[in-house]
């Protein structure tokens, strides 16, 4: 299996497209302005205790203040607090890390009422982004991911990944670990970390401890709170750290700086795969290229389909998500209903364990499969759901089939479920049923670029229309926009992209910043 990342940088945006053998298996898109990413670390102060819920509400700057319980204080906050206290008393220098005193951890059944105080400043960690109504959840267990290694102040200890199955590969990293590690730091090992060298470990580890003293310095000199002390590497950087394997071939990316950053961590992490990154310059929108717009207009929405005509109906609630497999149109399988009922819901198991994946679906997942009455094929789903299931990341649990032909799904959940809306407002009628001639189209595409040209002095900037209307534009000898280019200038260049409705368009200026020339009735709508 080969896998591609696609990196699609636009100036609001970002999104990432993950393919395996060319199919899109992940993808994410956050705006470049969000801020309440998991893993950044801010100075702040509690807003208000919930002795109730033995929790407190902190503000970090977002509209709704996030929720700390108890139990995320983490056993040892007193050592931090104690420690916050002396970094903060001095703005000159920072206390040195090796001289901070461990005291003797939390209790688990304390109180947040004998442990907090309304006002008081805490360093917390996000850990789950804002949901639908619901703020962001903290910790105060604070920890600095790498690539090899994750740094947690204050734990002194040592531990290695499950995942990493021989003893003696175990016992020789957390000795080196032990060997190298500075006073008052823990740390995890994490799965590829196997067979890498002390000096390969030993620079993370700098890197990571020098992060962490970075933080501490900022919280030094704040001077309004909330204050972000420590951010997460951007999106791309984060999720190619969890991401990257060797058998990644090829990471494309249309813009300098990310292409930059992302070459140079690579670089960083796994020199003999920096030839990977790669930046296109294709006139075509990168995801068009890829064939990725294409199958994200195919894999969301309500109702996906799969192979021979069955489809997944996916359903969002508030509580739950809800997926009921159908067969379609299917024809009949000649060895019966079961064997039928057998090969739609094994395809199903296949395309569900890609839409978790695709849409970050977290939460509980209840899928009602079609029904089968022997044992042995109701088993033979639940393992083929389960080896689908090993390629996701996210810690997952999945029940059996219940005696109603339902299977449950539990799956970790950090952010909001990915949600894109593959429906097009109809961008002739605006929802009013009345059309304009579409012979009249290219009329009114020549007027705004005639305005453009004559009126705005834009001389060089594309145009983005659908395919159709670029290969009508772009076709003959005396093309339309050869014509154009004659009248109005040869900066003008008609693009063809994927994301855009029979009779929509855009207008981009050569730094690829959208240029609005929508009439009223169009932003209305």
């Amino acid at each position: 299996m080969t896998s591609e990342v696609i990196v699609d940088v636009q100036p609001k945006e970002i999104s990432i497209a993950l393919l395996e053998d060319k199919r899109l298996v992940e993808f994410q898109k956050e705006g470049r302005s969000a801020s309440f990413v998991v893993g950044n670390i801010y100075l702040a102060k509690v807003r208000k205790l919930m002795p109730g819920l033995n929790a407190c509400f902190v503000n970090v700057g977002y509209e709704r203040d996030a929720f700390l319980h108890y139990l995320d204080l983490g056993p040892k906050f007193n050592s931090y607090t104690k420690y916050l206290k002396q970094v903060t008393s001095d703005k000159k220098k920072l206390y040195p890390f090796s001289k901070a005193s461990i005291l003797p951890d939390l209790e688990k059944d304390g109180s947040v009422q004998t442990t907090l105080q309304q006002g008081q400043e805490i360093l917390v960690q996000i850990v789950k982004e804002p949901i639908s109504t619901k703020g962001p959840r903290l910790t105060c267990e604070l920890s600095f991911p790498g690539r090899f290694l994750v740094l947690m102040p204050f734990q002194d200890k040592v531990s290695v990944s499950s995942k990493i199955k021989s003893a003696e590969e175990r016992a020789r990293l957390k000795q080196l670990i032990q060997s190298i590690k500075p006073k008052n730091f823990g740390v995890i090992v994490r799965t590829v970390a196997e067979g890498k060298r002390v000096a390969e470990l030993d620079s993370e580890l700098k890197v990571l401890v020098k992060r962490c003293e970075d933080a501490f310095i900022k919280a030094q000199k704040a001077s309004k709170l909330p204050e972000l002390v420590f951010e997460e590497t951007s999106r791309t950087v984060a999720m190619l750290r969890d991401l990257f394997n060797p058998s990644y071939e090829n990471i494309y990316i249309n813009d300098t700086d990310i292409f930059n950053e992302v070459k140079d961590y690579v670089t960083l992490i796994a020199p003999e795969s920096a030839g990977i990154v790669k930046q296109y310059t294709g006139k075509l929108p990168i995801f068009d290229n890829f064939d990725v717009t294409k199958q994200i207009k195919s894999s969301f929405g309500k109702t996906v389909s799969y192979k021979h005509g069955a489809y997944l109906i996916i359903e969002h609630t508030e509580a739950l998500h809800v997926v009921d497999v159908n067969s379609g149109n299917r024809s009949k399988s000649k060895d019966g209903q079961e064997a039928n009922a057998l090969n739609v819901n094994l395809g199903a198991a296949d395309e569900l364990a890609r839409q978790l994946r695709l849409r970050d679906m977290g939460g509980i997942i209840v899928v009602d499969f079609i029904d089968m009455n022997l044992a042995e094929d109701r088993q033979k789903l639940y393992e083929r759901m389960c080896e689908n299931m090993k390629k996701d990341r996210a810690r997952h649990n999945i029940l059996p089939l219940s005696k109603f032909g339902l299977m449950q799904i539990t799956r970790q959940r950090v952010r909001p479920v990915m949600d894109v809306n593959v429906d097009e407002v109809c961008p002739t009628c605006f929802g009013k049923g009345t059309v304009k001639s579409s012979f009249l189209f290219t009329d009114v595409l020549e007027s705004k670029i005639s305005t453009m040209a004559n009126k705005l002095g834009i001389k060089n900037f594309t145009l983005h229309v659908h395919p159709y209307v670029a290969a009508y534009i772009n076709q003959g000898i005396v093309s339309l926009k050869r014509k154009w280019q004659v009248k109005y200038g040869f900066g003008l260049k008609v693009i063809p992209s994927q994301k855009l409705g029979f009779l929509q368009y855009e207008f981009h200026d050569k730094n690829g910043q959208e240029i609005d020339m929508k009439e009223e009735i169009e932003i209305k709508h």
